[in-house]
């Protein structure tokens, strides 16, 4: 019941009647095409009656003229009763008089005249009341009487005047309108269908078109097949098309990619599953390899507990999450020489002979930050930094990777810099996307967005700063009290703004 009250609220808002509402867009069309041709006929009908009724006054006053003029050439103007009702009869009037400069008077007139009902001086009669005159010469009764009086033509004299039984000008009239309103209604429906024709041959259809491939292509948006091809129109509804067609071509994209990353994330699920049986198998061994005494173990044993103690997180957290969402950062105080040596120790730089690693970070520099997640931001950087500086090729000496550090007032800052090939441009743009930046073959794209993710949850920002060779990430990360003081600043900003307010 509430969707029908919404349906039809709906509907009532178009401001449609309710005839165009239950018709399709062609019938919409082919309705108002001709109620707005028999609109502009009704505009150029009602001017046409009153025309008309001018035009048959001022014939039948010439035609009363001419019938005076020649009275005027028998002698002493005098005429037989026989003749004088025959220049009646052929002007189709009752009465003349002419008026000159030096006399007036009555020149024919029949025997009996009848009252005179109306009088129209068409010398001072307005455009307006001209149709109105003309619509109730159509509505007056029969056998009315009418006087005109009008300028005499032929230099004849000043004015003419003429009394007539109004009831030919009537029926001429209805013929008239008779005749003007099947004309206008064949030239409507000409007009209409002609207009309807090219309308629903240049929109109609056209929209009809993309409104079914809305509908095809919404039943399955993965089908490429299902994509609209432009017809190649340089009008609105070809722009229409391009823009859809590349609007449904990124939706296809993006779907299939969601599905892509959905089925990854199962397939990452179950292999976090069945890993993380097996690390923790591996820490077992690893625990009582640590009980061994020779000194190499001893050393090397607290950093393999220690790498398989963040896989086994790892796998816990993907297994938890079911996604990419990293826990909120626990963050502490500490020393950040420490990290960056055990970053550049799990890159192991005896493996790469070509790549020269400096460690510039003071002894006495402390960061606020979460540990574990800070050493995956920085490997995860430095990583993709290697492969890059391994991937040049015909390159002169060895690569420099150099990591530093300072701080700003309660600011700290963290720069990653390679002298190697530098980012592309066309990668720039979606670098911090997963599946998007990759510019290595077989690369995934997910190191600098998990370390930007990371880096975010800090309140902190990772970017790509300009140089001339390479490539260097830059890293702030505010202290976590000067965090919460601006927080508090900005909350008690706003509730100082609700007050006033």
């Amino acid at each position: 019941m509430a969707e029908d009250k919404i349906m039809k609220a709906r509907e009532n808002s178009t401001g449609l009647p309710r005839f165009l509402q239950a018709t399709g867009l062609s019938g919409k069309l082919l309705v108002l095409t001709v109620m707005f041709v028999m609109l502009a006929e009704v505009l150029i009908f009602v001017p046409s009656v009153a025309n008309f009724r001018m035009n048959w006054l001022r014939e039948r006053l010439a035609s009363a003229q001419i019938a005076s003029l020649a009275l005027e050439a028998a002698p002493d103007r005098m005429v037989s009763e026989m003749l004088r009702k025959e220049l009646l009869e052929n002007a189709g009037v009752l009465a003349v008089s002419l008026r000159r400069p030096d006399s007036r008077g009555l020149v024919l007139s029949a025997e009996n005249l009848p009252t005179i009902s109306r009088s129209y001086d068409l010398r001072t009669r307005s455009a307006w009341a001209n149709v109105l005159d003309a619509f109730d010469a159509i509505m007056a009764p029969e056998g009315r009487t009418i006087r005109v009086i009008s300028a005499a033509r032929f230099g004849g004299g000043n004015s003419i005047e003429i009394v007539f039984n109004e009831t030919p000008l009537k029926a001429a009239i209805w013929t008239f309108c008779v005749n003007i309103a099947f004309l206008s209604i064949i030239i409507s429906i000409i007009t209409a269908a002609l207009v309807y024709l090219a309308l629903n041959w240049l929109l109609v259809r056209p929209m009809r078109s993309l409104t079914g491939n809305m509908v095809h292509f919404s039943q399955n948006p993965e089908d490429k097949s299902r994509i609209i091809k432009p017809s190649g129109r340089r009008d609105e509804i070809g722009t229409a098309e391009i823009e859809l067609s590349q609007l449904q071509s990124e939706l296809g994209q993006m779907l299939q990619q969601k599905s892509r990353l959905a089925a990854l994330g199962l397939a990452v699920s179950k292999i976090s599953h069945d890993l993380r049986n097996i690390l923790a198998h591996a820490q077992l061994v690893s625990d009582r390899l640590g009980q061994v005494e020779d000194p190499t173990v001893k050393r090397v044993a607290p950093k393999l507990i220690g790498s398989l103690d963040r896989a086994i997180d790892l796998c816990v957290n993907t297994l938890k999450y079911g996604k990419a969402k990293e826990r909120a950062p626990e963050r502490a105080r500490f020393a950040l020489l420490p990290l960056v040596e055990e970053v550049l120790e799990t890159l192991d730089p005896q493996s790469h002979p070509g790549v020269v690693f400096h460690n510039a970070v003071a002894g006495n520099l402390e960061i606020d930050a979460d540990r574990e997640q800070l050493f995956r931001i920085i490997l995860n950087i430095a990583r993709n930094a290697l492969q890059a500086l391994e991937s040049c090729e015909n390159r002169e000496g060895a690569g420099q990777i150099v990591i530093s550090a300072k701080r700003r007032g309660a600011v700290f800052y963290l720069s990653i810099e390679d002298d190697g090939p530098g980012i592309p441009r066309q990668a720039r743009e979606h670098l911090f996307e997963a599946f998007q930046n990759s510019t290595r073959k077989g690369g995934s794209g997910l190191g600098l967005a998990i370390s930007a993710e990371l880096v975010h949850a800090h309140g902190g920002t990772l970017e790509l700063d300009d140089t001339e060779h390479g490539a260097r990430f830059k890293i702030s990360i505010p202290d976590r009290i000067a965090k919460l003081s601006s927080a508090r600043k900005r909350r008690k900003s706003g509730a100082a703004q609700k007050r006033a307010t």
